[in-house]
C-alpha cells in the first residue's frame, strides 16, 4: 500500500481501522490498483461506510484507472457516460448483455457518486442530481435499445396521420424532482400520445406496441442478474394502479385524471417529469395535465387529503414498528416533504414559482410568498439536508432500500463518522433535534381543528336545533337572536335544497358553531359579523375549498369575524370574491401597515405570474391585486394603525396603479391593430400622446372605499388629418376615442373576478353632450371661453394620474393659468353661492338625519368655502394651486397669511371628523348620513364660517339645533 494509504489508516478511529484495513487487503487481492490512490482520506472514507463500493471495486478492478481517480474531483459527466454506453450498446445484440451492460455502468456511476459523496466532494444537490440524471440516461438508453429492437419485427408506431411516436416514460417521486436517493426504486409511468398502429411486417396495436416496450423495459431495469440490478421499478402510480393497463393513450390519462383523479395524485404528479423517450411530447402530456394539478383557485381541500394519507403513513409506521425510519417516521422526509407540497397544491395554481419539482427551489418560494416563516424555512432546509444525507448514507452502505437507522453502534458508527460526527450517539441527538423540529412545523401546517382536540364545540347544539338555541345564543353574547335564528334557518334550508355533498356536509357542520363562536367574540356587532358570516359560508357552499380553508384555520376565522363585524363593504367583496380569503391565512394581516412601495412591488409580482398576451387572465390578476389591495388597507385602517389621510393616499395610489397598467393594455390593443397615431411637429414625424386625468375625490387624493373615478381624456393630435402609421390605420381621434372606450370598458365591465372601478366621465368639457377624449388645445379653449365657475372649481382637484408625462406637464400649465387668472370677485362669490344653494335644493332631506356630504355644515360647504377662497387668492399666491386636496389648499391659505389661522384649523379639524364619519359609513356600506343630533358643535361652526363669508342662506335661521341640514 502506498504512503498516503497508510498515513490515512494511522488517523481513522479503533472502531473503523481493522474493518478498513481488510476491505483494502481484499481489494489488493482483486488486483484493484490502489497505487493509483492520490487522496487517500476520502478513499478510505469510502471503504470505512459501503461495502457496496468495495464489491464494485473487485468485480470491475480496471475501473480503478488514472481517468477515473483524476476526475473524481469533477461531478459526473453523464453526456460523456452516455457516448459510452451508446458505442457499447451498439455492439449489444441480446437482452443478456444488454443487462449487463447497464449494470456495469450504474455501479461505475454509483461508484464515483458515493466517492465524491463521502469525501466531501460534492453538495447534497450535486450528489441528488448526478444520481437522478445517471437514471435518467440508463433508462433512456435501455428504452432506445429496446425499441430499435423492437422495430426490427413490427415497425414504428403511428398515429392516424403517419406520425411516428415514441413511448412516454415519466419520472414520478425522486426521480422525477431530480431528487433521486442512493438506493431508491424508482416510479415511472408510462405513456403514449395517440391511437394508431405500427407499420412492419407484422403490425400492433400502437396500445399493444407501447404495451411491449414497457413491459421489455422493465424486465430490463429490474430483473435480478449474477450482475445485480440497474432499477427496480415501481409502476403502482399510474391510472388505475396495478389494476390498471400498462400504457395509457394521452387522451386515456387526461379521461382518467379528470373523471377518477385522487388527491394523491395530484401530489405524485408535482415531481413527474418526463425521462426518458419522447420528451417533447411528455412535455405536452404534463401540460395537459397541469389543471388536474394545479388549481386555478386557492385548493384547501388538500388538508384534508394530505392529512389523511399522513395519517395512514403513520399508521403503516406504528404497525411495521418503523419509529427509526429517516423518511416516515415522525418528522421524517416525508414529513418535511408534505409541508411544502400542501403550499404547492393550495396555492400552486396561482404561483407558478411554487410549481418547481424540487423540493429545496419549492421551500424557498413559499418563504417568499410569506407561506412559511423564515425561520421555520431554515429549519426545514437544515433538517432535509440532513435527513436526505443520513438517507443516502444508509443506502451506501450496502446499495440496499433501507431507511432505517441502525440501533447498535457497530453499525451506526460507521455512518455517523462519515457525516462528522465523533460518536454515534450525537448523530442520533442531532437526527432528533431536527425531527422534532419537521414535527413541530408539520403539525402547525395540518392540524385542524379535529385534531387540536376541538372535535366538539359547544355551539354544536345551536347549529342541530335551530329553534331550540335561544338560550345558548344569548349566553354567547348574542342580542339579536332571532336575526341569527331566521339566518341559519335560510342557510340549513338552501343545504337541503341544493346539498353541497357529504363532505360539504361534514364541513359546513363542523365550520358553523366555531363562525358563530368568532362572531360573539366582536364586541361592537357580533351579531353583524355573524350574519354576513353565514351569508359567505351560502355563497360557497358548491366551492367547499373555501369551507376548508376556514375549517382548517382558526386564527383566519377570527380575522375573518373582526374584518365583517367592521365593514359590510369588506364582508361584501369577500362574499363575492371569496379568493381573498387567502389573505387571512397571514398573521400580520391587522398588523402589517401597506404602503406605496409595497402595492407597487406587489402589482408587478402579480403582472409576472400572468401571460401578458391572455388579456383575460392579465385583467383577472389586476382585478384580484386590487381586492386583495382593499382589503388589506380597510385591514389596516380596522385596526387603527392606518389614519384616515393615509387610507386615502394608498386607495388614491392603487387606483392610480390600476389605471395606468390597464390603459397599457388598451394602448398595447390598439397598437397591434393600427399601429402608433402619428403628428408631424416642425417637420419630424413623431407619436401622439394620451392622458388621463382625475377629478373629484380620485383627483383631490381622497379617494375612499367603492369610490367611482371622476375621469376625462386628453390627447395631442390635431383634429383632422392626423391617422397611425398601422397596416389598419385610422385617424387619430377614432384612434384615441377607441382606446378611450376601450380603457372605460376594461375598468368597469365586470367579469367573473368582478370590477375594476365605475367610471364617470361628466366632467369633461361640455358634460354629456361633449366629446368622450378631446386634445389638449380644445379642453384650454373651453377652460378658457367657455368654463362654468363651477368647473374651476372641479379644476382645482384635477390631476394627471396615468399616461403621457410631458402631456402632463401641458395640462398642468393650463390648470395653473386658468386658475390663476383674474376673476371679479363679486361675480365668483355669487356663482360659487348659487351653485351651493342649487345642490342644496336638489337634495332630499328627511327628518331626523344629516347628510355629512350635501348637509348645511357638511363636507361640501367646506370645499366650497375652500374653492372660493383659492380662486380668489390664486392670481397672487399661485403656489396655492401646487397641491390638489382641500385640506393642503387650507393649510397653505393659513400660510399665505390670507385667512386667519384659528378660522383654517376649525375648518381642517370639521373637515377630518366629517370625512371619518363619512368613511365609518363607506366602511359599513352605509349611505353617508348620521343622526341629525350628532356632530352639532362641528356643523353649528362650519355654518358660522360659511355665513361670515357668504351671508346667511336665504329661509334658515341659525337659533336651532338640526335646523340646518
Amino acid at each position: 500500500m502506498t504512503d498516503s494509504i497508510l498515513a490515512a489508516l494511522e488517523k481513522l478511529p479503533d472502531a473503523i481501522g481493522p474493518d478498513v484495513e481488510r476491505r483494502l487487503q481484499r481489494l489488493r487481492e482483486h488486483d484493484v490498483m490502489l497505487d493509483r490512490i492520490t487522496e487517500a482520506d476520502g478513499f478510505l472514507r469510502l471503504l470505512a461506510l459501503s461495502g457496496f463500493a468495495v464489491r464494485v471495486l473487485t468485480r470491475q478492478p480496471q475501473l480503478l484507472d488514472a481517468r477515473f481517480v483524476e476526475g473524481i474531483g469533477e461531478p459526473l459527466d453523464v453526456d460523456k457516460l452516455r457516448r459510452q454506453l451508446d458505442t457499447e450498446l451498439a455492439e449489444v445484440s441480446d437482452i443478456a448483455s444488454l443487462q449487463r451492460s447497464l449494470r456495469r455502468h450504474r455501479q461505475s456511476g454509483m461508484l464515483r457518486i458515493a466517492w465524491r459523496d463521502v469525501a466531501g466532494l460534492a453538495t447534497l444537490e450535486q450528489t441528488l442530481r448526478d444520481t437522478s440524471e445517471l437514471a435518467d440516461m440508463l433508462i433512456d438508453a435501455a428504452l432506445q435499445w429496446l425499441h430499435r429492437d423492437l422495430k426490427q419485427n413490427h415497425g414504428e408506431a403511428r398515429d392516424a396521420e403517419g406520425n411516428a411516436l415514441g413511448l412516454v416514460v415519466l419520472g414520478m417521486g425522486k426521480l422525477g424532482g431530480r431528487e433521486l436517493n442512493f438506493s431508491s426504486d424508482i416510479d415511472l409511468v408510462f405513456s403514449f400520445a395517440a391511437q394508431g398502429e405500427s407499420d412492419g411486417e407484422r403490425p400492433l396495436s400502437n396500445e399493444q406496441y407501447f404495451s411491449r416496450l414497457g413491459q421489455r423495459l422493465i424486465r430490463v431495469l429490474d430483473d435480478m442478474t449474477a450482475d445485480g440490478f440497474v432499477y427496480r421499478v415501481d409502476m403502482r402510480l399510474r391510472p388505475f394502479g396495478d389494476g390498471g393497463p400498462l400504457v395509457q393513450s394521452f387522451d386515456g390519462m387526461e379521461a382518467y385524471y379528470q373523471q377518477h383523479g385522487r388527491e394523491w395524485e395530484r401530489y405524485a404528479f408535482i415531481k413527474a417529469r418526463p425521462v426518458a423517450g419522447d420528451m417533447a411530447a411528455g412535455d405536452e402530456l404534463l401540460d395537459m395535465l397541469r389543471p388536474f394539478v394545479y388549481r386555478r383557485y386557492l385548493d384547501f381541500s388538500v388538508f384534508e387529503a394530505l392529512r389523511d394519507m399522513k395519517a395512514s403513513i403513520n399508521r403503516d409506521v406504528q404497525r411495521r414498528d418503523r419509529q427509526h425510519h429517516v423518511k416516515l417516521g415522525p418528522g421524517g422526509i416525508r414529513e418535511a416533504e408534505f409541508i411544502v407540497q400542501l403550499f404547492q397544491l393550495v396555492r400552486g395554481g396561482r404561483e407558478p414559482a411554487l410549481r418547481s419539482r424540487e423540493f429545496l427551489t419549492a421551500l424557498h418560494a413559499a418563504r417568499d410568498l410569506d407561506c412559511l416563516a423564515d425561520r421555520d424555512t431554515e429549519q426545514l432546509e437544515a433538517a432535509y439536508r440532513f435527513l436526505r444525507l443520513l438517507e443516502n448514507r444508509l443506502q451506501m452502505v450496502d446499495d440496499q432500500q433501507t431507511h432505517d437507522v441502525p440501533d447498535d453502534e457497530e453499525s451506526l458508527f460507521p455512518i455517523a463518522w462519515s457525516m462528522g460526527f465523533d460518536s454515534s450517539s450525537a448523530l442520533v441527538d442531532h437526527w432528533h433535534e431536527h425531527r422534532n423540529r419537521v414535527s413541530r412545523i408539520f403539525d402547525q401546517a395540518f392540524l385542524g381543528p379535529a385534531e387540536k382536540g376541538a372535535s366538539q364545540h359547544p355551539l354544536d347544539p345551536a347549529w342541530d336545533d335551530i329553534d331550540g338555541a335561544e338560550e345558548l345564543l344569548l349566553q354567547a353574547g348574542f342580542k339579536d337572536v332571532p336575526l341569527l335564528q331566521r339566518e341559519m334557518k335560510q342557510l340549513a334550508a338552501r343545504m337541503e335544497k341544493q346539498p353541497p355533498g357529504a363532505q360539504g356536509h361534514r364541513r359546513v357542520n363542523a365550520l358553523v358553531p366555531r363562525l358563530l363562536a368568532a362572531a360573539a367574540r366582536q364586541e361592537d356587532a357580533p351579531e353583524e359579523a355573524a350574519v354576513r358570516m353565514l351569508d359567505l359560508v351560502d355563497a360557497v357552499l358548491g366551492r367547499t375549498t373555501y369551507l376548508a380553508l376556514l375549517a382548517e384555520h382558526p386564527e383566519a376565522l377570527s380575522r375573518l369575524a373582526q374584518l365583517f363585524a367592521a365593514s359590510k363593504h369588506i364582508a361584501g367583496l369577500v362574499t363575492r370574491h371569496p379568493i381573498l380569503l387567502d389573505e387571512l391565512l397571514d398573521p400580520r394581516l391587522f398588523e402589517q401597515q401597506p404602503d406605496e412601495q409595497l402595492l407597487d412591488e406587489e402589482l408587478e409580482a402579480a403582472l409576472a405570474r400572468t401571460d401578458e398576451d391572455d388579456l383575460e387572465a392579465v385583467m383577472d390578476a389586476l382585478r384580484e391585486f386590487q381586492q386583495v389591495s382593499q382589503m388589506r388597507i380597510a385591514a389596516a385602517d380596522i385596526s387603527g394603525s392606518l389614519p384616515l389621510m393615509r387610507v386615502s393616499d394608498l386607495l388614491t395610489h392603487l387606483a392610480e396603479r390600476v389605471i395606468q397598467s390597464t390603459l397599457d393594455l388598451a394602448s398595447a390593443h390598439l397598437l397591434q391593430r393600427h399601429g402608433r397615431p402619428m403628428v408631424e411637429e416642425n417637420g419630424e414625424s413623431r407619436e401622439a400622446r394620451f392622458l388621463v386625468v382625475a377629478y373629484g375625490k380620485l383627483g383631490g387624493l381622497e379617494l375612499g372605499y367603492g369610490s367611482d373615478l371622476d375621469l376625462v381624456f386628453m390627447h395631442d393630435s390635431p383634429s383632422e388629418g392626423a391617422v397611425t402609421d398601422g397596416d389598419r390605420s385610422v385617424e387619430n381621434s377614432v384612434y384615441f376615442l377607441r382606446l378611450t372606450q376601450r380603457l372605460i370598458h376594461l375598468l368597469s365591465t365586470p367579469t367573473t373576478a368582478g370590477t375594476l372601478y365605475e367610471v364617470d366621465t361628466r366632467l369633461r368639457p361640455s358634460g354629456k353632450g361633449g366629446l368622450l377624449v378631446t386634445s389638449l388645445d380644445a379642453f384650454a379653449k373651453y377652460q378658457r371661453e367657455q368654463a362654468w365657475t363651477w368647473e374651476h372649481q372641479a379644476l382645482l382637484r384635477a390631476r394627471a394620474v396615468a399616461g403621457d408625462q410631458d402631456l402632463a406637464e401641458g395640462f398642468r400649465d393650463i390648470r395653473r393659468e386658468v386658475l390663476t387668472r383674474d376673476r371679479d370677485p363679486v361675480t365668483l362669490r355669487s356663482d360659487v353661492r348659487d351653485m351651493r344653494e342649487r345642490m342644496r335644493r336638489e337634495q332630499e332631506d328627511r327628518e331626523g338625519e344629516f347628510h355629512l356630504k350635501g348637509g348645511r355644515g357638511g363636507i361640501t360647504d367646506i370645499e366650497f368655502l375652500t374653492q372660493y377662497w383659492v380662486l380668489r387668492e390664486a392670481p397672487a399666491i399661485p403656489q396655492l394651486l401646487d397641491v390638489p386636496d382641500t385640506i393642503r389648499f387650507l393649510e397653505r391659505l393659513a400660510e399665505s397669511g390670507r385667512l386667519p389661522k384659528d378660522r383654517v384649523a376649525t375648518l381642517i379639524d370639521a373637515y377630518r371628523q366629517l370625512r371619518g364619519e363619512v368613511h365609518a359609513c363607506a366602511l359599513q356600506g352605509r349611505p353617508a348620513v348620521i343622526s341629525d343630533d350628532r356632530l352639532e358643535a362641528t356643523r353649528f361652526q362650519v355654518r358660522s364660517v360659511w355665513e361670515m363669508e357668504f351671508g346667511k342662506n336665504d329661509g334658515q335661521s341659525d337659533g336651532q339645533s338640526g335646523a340646518w341640514r
